[in-house]
């Protein structure tokens, strides 16, 4: 698409789970998604390593202290953005991660307006955001 600026962004994504639910967030209104849940985590500050990354991510998204296991799946895609004249090449780097057994708190003032647990029956009537279905559909 000529006229847009092409940029790559690499982040790093937790799957925590207890019994059958999942651990997700939700995107706030300052994000380009707001209202889509997806799983707790970001982007990569540069020289920052994916664990050290989703470790801090985590926290700043859920409150809960994770724990990061191996990588459950690679996911890649394109897209414009809606904000800004924008491709965005996104690789995002899911890992399994368990959390301490404490409730968890939003975010505030951030990408994330809300965390919370869900069951797995239900998350065919949520919105998620795409990637998040094809992954959640191979691993859970």
């Amino acid at each position: 698409m000529p006229g847009l600026e092409e940029r790559q962004r690499v982040a790093a994504y937790g799957l925590a789970r207890r019994a059958n639910e999942v651990l997700l967030v939700r995107a706030s209104p300052s994000t380009g998604v707001p209202g889509t849940w997806w799983l707790p985590g970001g982007g990569l500050r540069f020289g920052e390593s994916p664990g050290k990354c989703l470790v801090r991510e985590f926290m700043e998204e859920t409150g809960l202290r994770g724990d990061v296991g191996g990588v459950v799946d690679v996911v890649s895609d394109v897209t414009v953005l809606v904000r800004e004249p924008v491709r965005l090449h996104s690789i995002r780097l899911i890992y399994n991660v368990t959390v301490e057994e404490a409730t968890p708190r939003a975010q505030t003032g951030g990408s994330t307006g809300a965390v919370r647990w869900v069951n797995l029956q239900d998350l065919e009537a949520m919105s998620l955001i795409p990637w998040l279905c094809e992954s959640l559909v191979k691993h859970l």
